[in-house]
């Protein structure tokens, strides 16, 4: 009787054992199966076929159309940054990266619904008709701009040199509403402006300069030379570099820029992906930092994002090793630390993927943590706008006169305790006994830069 129940178990738990190996190998065969690329391309086929033969509005699609379709949708579920890139988005994408292209120089963006001016580029045919900061765009070309989305008002902005295009615009302050016609020039983007939003780049008080890079294209590390060969000349103590609201750009650039203020071979940036190709090390090559020894400040904000995060998070590392003089101010930054790798395709499109993530020199991860600045300061969204018009061509004239003295005396709290924190700098160094520069740099950053 007891051998009977001890066989019974046994032969119940080997039954149980081949059921569940069982289920365990016909579930693994059915997930691979299911992710085997084969009837996963059949299945796209199919749909793609049916949809062009009996789609109800689809007597002009073609098989390009679709497949772009396909891929835009496919890529865009992966991250916000990973794109399929059609020929016409991708000539955009260079165009922006090099820094002109054939437009009106008006930059946009949706404010309260409305396609609105932020900022009319001097000397531009925008700027030269009037348009200013604040504008609202009601028609292009007669096409109602109501409900468009900044990536569509812009291709129709934009276009062939010499064309021409109609813009109805309204403004807000008075209600007036105006038909502008505009020949469409090549657009040359300043990658780096003085702190008038020009380009002479005067020094501000005690000496100190000031260079603000709106992005990082192919020009801004020449660009940020010659601005840094003017102040120089006429005897720039320290620095100011305004980062704030610069969506990144290229990662050269940023190396670039870095490489001004950094020892030769120092880390600035690395890089680590799924594929061993992907694990990369960027530094400082050719140069050896001829204003590392300046005491400088970084100004970020929440609209500082990727290679601007590379720059301040390697001179945030590389001061606390006592490498630079620069100190982090602003707000934390948006947290954009992911590279993409653009690949160009047949046909004229290309794959903007995803295939790495930035690292500070010390390792601290910049994708969704951003980089805290040594010493925080907000700003209320009121005191920006306030301070950006102000240095906005036209700007306090595109406000009801009750704004117009809030612009004209605008006041930027991050810029102001950036020059105090230099003018502190500037008084202590002349006053100091100590000759050693490294001396100097330990004790300024522990008095002013990490409190």
């Amino acid at each position: 009787m007891r051998q009977r129940i001890i066989y019974g178990l046994v032969t119940t738990v080997l039954a149980l054992n081949l059921l569940l190996g069982a289920r365990v190998y016909f579930s693994t065969a059915s997930a691979t199966e299911k992710d085997s690329p084969y009837p996963n391309l059949e299945l796209f086929s199919f749909v793609m076929e049916k949809v062009r033969r009996d789609y109800v509005d689809g007597t002009n699609l073609t098989y390009q159309q679709l497949v772009h379709g396909a891929l835009r949708g496919m890529v865009d579920t992966l991250d916000p940054h990973s794109e399929f890139l059609d020929p016409e988005r991708y000539k955009e994408l260079q165009n922006d990266t090099q820094g002109q292209f054939g437009g009106l120089g008006i930059v946009i963006q949706i404010r309260d619904g409305y396609v609105t001016v932020v900022t009319p580029i001097e000397d531009t045919p925008g700027y030269r008709a009037g348009i200013l900061a604040g504008d609202r765009l009601i028609k292009i070309d007669g096409k109602s701009a109501e409900k468009m989305s900044v990536e569509d008002a812009v291709k129709l902005l934009r276009g062939e040199p010499d064309t021409d295009v109609t813009l109805t615009m309204q403004r807000p302050s008075s209600k007036e509403t105006k038909e502008y016609t505009l020949t469409r020039a090549v657009i040359k983007v300043d990658m780096a402006k003085d702190v008038n939003g020009k380009k002479e780049f005067p020094l501000l008080d005690h000496k100190i300069g000031y260079v603000k890079l709106t992005q990082f294209g192919e020009r801004t590390s020449a660009e940020l030379d010659a601005a840094l060969k003017k102040m120089k000349s006429v005897g720039m103590q320290s620095l100011i570099l305004d980062l704030r609201g610069n969506p990144g750009g290229l990662l050269d650039q940023a190396v670039e820029v870095c490489e001004r203020f950094l020892p030769r071979n120092q880390l600035v940036v690395s890089t680590e992906g799924r594929s061993p190709t992907k694990n990369t090390e960027r530094k400082v090559t050719g140069r050896n930092g001829e204003f590392r020894d300046m005491p400088m400040v970084v100004l970020v904000n929440y609209g500082s994002a990727s290679a601007s995060e590379i720059v301040s998070g390697c001179l945030q590392d590389c001061a606390a090793l006592g490498k630079n003089k620069a100190i982090i101010i602003g707000e934390k930054t948006f947290g954009k630390g992911s590279v993409q790798e653009i690949m160009p395709l047949e046909g004229g499109s290309a794959l903007r993927l995803t295939t790495s993530k930035y690292y500070t020199p010390s390792h601290k991860v910049i994708h969704e943590h951003g980089i805290t600045p040594d010493i925080i300061v907000p700003m209320s969204d009121e005191e920006e706008r306030l301070a950006r018009l102000r240095v906005t061509p036209g700007g306090a004239e595109s406000v009801d006169e009750n704004e117009r003295e809030l612009v004209r005396n605008a006041r930027d709290p991050q810029l102001e305790r950036a020059m105090d924190v230099l003018k502190g700098v500037t008084l202590f160094t002349e006053r100091s006994p100590i000759s050693s520069s490294h001396a100097k740099s330990g004790k300024i950053a522990s008095r002013f830069g990490r409190d």
